[in-house]
């Protein structure tokens, strides 16, 4: 398994090992032992599976602490751009994000810790998203960034996705007092 690192800290990008031949392939989605081989020991507690049409946006969610979650994110059909934003008021990277494109066929994992809202749009029709958490889900805790908030100007590629009535609504970036 390779990892990649980016700029804003304990993001990581995990890429399997992918085993082919004329059968088809083969892949390890989750080992315990070698993500702490790797000095990666958080512990999940509840998986997730969310199919999406082409131009759905989910996001940018967030569970307030003490409920907060970290995520370990892929794609098992389609593809998504998935985004994490730094919520950590401390980070040097807060209000900063990463995106990367997770697919069925680059079969990459992000993870993104607690103290980040999370999205992703979904670039092909019926994207399977599955999320493994570090915490389960709490619905009283739920927050909201505003997809297309002018201060975080995250570049989705498109101006008008498919968004729920709650995500339309999230809240601005601006006025958001982190508890993380």
């Amino acid at each position: 398994m390779q990892i990649n690192s980016f700029d804003i800290r304990d993001v990581k990008l995990f890429t399997p090992s992918v085993y082919r031949d004329e059968r088809g392939s083969f892949l390890e989605s989750y080992s315990k032992r070698n993500l702490l081989i790797a000095g990666f020991c958080e512990e999940f507690v509840q998986d997730n599976q969310s199919i999406s049409h082409k131009n759905v946006l989910r996001g940018l969610h967030f569970q307030f602490p003490p409920y907060s979650q970290g995520k370990l994110v892929r794609v098992v059909r389609g593809a998504v751009l998935d985004v994490a934003v730094d919520l950590r008021k401390d980070s040097p990277t807060f209000g900063k994000y990463v995106a990367v494109e997770l697919s069925a066929e680059n079969n990459q994992m992000l993870w993104i810790p607690s103290g980040f809202a999370h999205g992703f749009l979904s670039l092909a029709d019926d994207s399977v998203f599955l999320y493994k958490c570090t915490a389960y889900y709490h619905r009283e805790s739920e927050g909201c960034i505003l997809w297309n908030d002018p201060l975080l100007n995250i570049d989705w590629g498109i101006t008008d996705p498919l968004v729920s009535l709650k995500d339309s609504q999230g809240m601005l970036f601006e006025y958001f007092s982190s508890p993380f």
